[in-house]
């Protein structure tokens, strides 16, 4: 049979004509779909502007507090529980309803933006426990600036809520997460230090936060003698417990407008590279605070005494401190406090010039330090009765902490009689 007269044939034959209909049907939509998801891939590359923000991210919970401020009409919801104390020492519970994970619409400066949660179930921070988390804002456009003003808009809210806080930051792994929830600023003038010791230390600080360019400049002329002096202060403050060391520190970070590091050396994962790491990603405008230095590391002398007491304290060696504090990798613009009770205790080699600038000692309450906690605490009492309270005091005993001091106001808050006549059981 000829070719073409098979042709012909197969073309007559309603079987064959049926399949080949069927095959061209199926062929064309799957044509269709193909090129309608080219197309919606086109269109979304071209026409469509995504942001995608990590939970890890230190903006996602801002922009989680700012779509529970605009999506106030979603119908899905999670819920978080905080806790707000008020300028009185009064705390209330505060509940704030943000979108559940799913996606979202919000109609935002003349457009809508399709917002998607995503929480993996099968992936989880092995730090807090909490499962990974991702934001998603999609929009229509192509001009970024829509997401800038989300982001501005969401840091400005953040912003307010912690206006007239100090935030304390821990370490989590390699990287610094809020602790708790911010705290009311510590006045400066509640925190009653020897004379004149609070005014040095504040006038450092300031005049360093102040100069950066003084450094930058004696760094520069001194290139050709040694590297340069770098812009970074570090402060001790040594003294027997309870005599004020960490509050100034806290008052001090709310006076600068500073958050506060808090960052344990005995902890047993801590090591060198994540201490140097963390050094360098501590937040802008902080004070990193290592409380109680020589309960991490000892004297070598005492080391060399003991060895079998203090070998494994941690996998954070003394070489890695010193390095992290003042090596070739250290990091520039940065304010270290350590506090110590028992300084004898610390290694020369770390509160040497250049690790530590400026030690301080915090003391057992003075006669003057006496007499003014007196007077802050009782203001409407004459400056006699505070001389009386701060004699009889140092009459009882020559060590009185300023923590022993406020406990003892504490028990006769409206009674500054009682305070002076029972001045004998502060010690008790």
């Amino acid at each position: 049979m000829p070719f073409s007269d098979f042709v012909l044939a197969l073309k007559d034959n309603p079987y064959f004509g049926a399949g080949f209909g069927l095959v061209g049907v199926g062929t064309a939509l799957a044509l269709a779909r193909k090129g309608a998801q080219f197309g919606l891939v086109a269109f979304r590359r071209h026409y469509m502007i995504t942001l995608e923000v990590p939970s890890k991210d230190k903006s996602y919970h801002w922009l989680l507090n700012w779509i529970s401020h605009h999506a106030k009409h979603t119908q899905h919801l999670s819920v978080e529980t905080s806790y707000l104390q008020h300028e009185s020492g009064r705390v209330s519970t505060k509940f704030d309803f943000v979108p559940s994970p799913g996606n979202h619409f919000i109609w935002y400066r003349r457009k809508w933006i399709r917002i998607e949660r995503n929480r993996e179930k099968q992936m989880i921070d092995l730090h807090t426990g909490t499962p990974w988390e991702s934001v998603t804002f999609t929009a229509l456009g192509t001009n970024r600036e829509i997401f800038f003003n989300i982001l501005q808009e969401a840091r400005e809210l953040a912003l307010q809520q912690q206006e007239g806080r100090t935030i304390m930051y821990t370490a989590m792994g390699a990287e610094w997460r809020q602790f708790g929830f911010p705290r009311r600023r510590r006045p400066l003038s509640s925190v009653v230090l020897e004379e004149g010791v609070s005014e040095k230390l504040v006038q450092d600080v300031k005049e360093f936060i102040d100069n950066p360019k003084w450094y930058s400049e004696r760094g520069k002329a001194l290139v050709t003698v040694f590297l340069g002096i770098p812009y970074r202060r570090g402060y001790l403050l040594y003294g027997p417990p309870g005599c004020g060391k960490s509050s100034f520190i806290t008052a001090l970070a709310g006076e600068l407008q500073y958050s506060i590091c808090l960052l344990s050396l005995s902890d047993r994962s801590l090591s060198d590279d994540r201490l140097n790491h963390l050094l360098s990603v501590a937040p802008q405008q902080s004070i990193i605070l290592l409380e109680d230095v020589d309960a991490a590391f000892v004297s070598r002398d005492l080391a060399a005494e003991n060895p079998a007491a203090y070998q494994g304290m941690g996998r954070l060696t003394f070489s890695g401190l010193l390095n992290a504090l003042d090596g070739v990798a250290s990091t520039e613009a940065r304010i270290v406090f350590m506090t110590t009770n028992y300084v004898d205790r610390l290694d020369p080699a770390l509160v040497r010039p250049g690790r530590v600038d400026l030690k301080q000692y915090v003391g057992h309450c003075s006669r003057w330090q006496l007499a003014c906690m007196f007077q802050r605490f009782y203001p409407e009492q004459p400056p006699a009765a505070a001389e009386q309270f701060a004699e009889q005091a140092l009459a009882v005993s020559k060590q009185i902490s300023a923590a022993q001091v406020q406990g003892h106001f504490m028990l006769y808050k409206t009674d500054p009689e009682g305070a002076i006549s029972n001045i004998c059981s502060i010690l008790l």
